[in-house]
């Protein structure tokens, strides 16, 4: 006699909530990369780039759902680019970043220019945060 193993029994129990949305298609448990939505007053379906937040009246679908959607008769079909490049970003960005970091980061310099923070630029008298106050010219 062999020991019956249920569909529960034979799960991997988790605690983990898996952070990547699924394909709303029933017993389709891939990646979504796009999301459908309907304008019904204009009988149009729109699938377009995954939407940044779920929608309760908007469906999830993996790449092959999205390549093989067809509308009902008389409906328009509106495919809006995806973006299918890596979403990772790029050298350019992530050096771009490290540059305003250290911009920020580096203290001010005040342009000693001789007007003594008069008549020219107006002066830094205090910061807070990236606020800062000025003394007006005239002063």
């Amino acid at each position: 006699m062999g020991s019956r193993r249920g569909p529960l029994k034979s799960a991997v129990p988790s605690n983990v909530v898996s952070l990547v949305r699924r394909c709303s298609r029933t017993a389709c448990g891939r990646p979504a990369v796009a999301t459908l939505t309907y304008v019904y007053a204009d009988s149009t379906a729109v699938l377009g780039p995954l939407a940044t937040y779920a929608e309760p009246h908007c469906y999830d679908l993996c790449n092959e759902h999205s390549e093989r959607l067809t509308a009902p008769r008389g409906w328009e079909v509106v495919r809006l680019a995806t973006d299918t490049g890596p979403t990772r970003p790029s050298g350019d960005d992530l050096e771009a970043l490290a540059n305003a970091v250290r911009e920020a980061a580096r203290p001010q310099e005040r342009e000693g220019n001789g007007t003594n923070g008069r008549g020219g630029d107006p002066m830094e008298i205090a910061r807070r945060g990236h606020l800062r106050v000025l003394r007006s010219p005239d002063s």
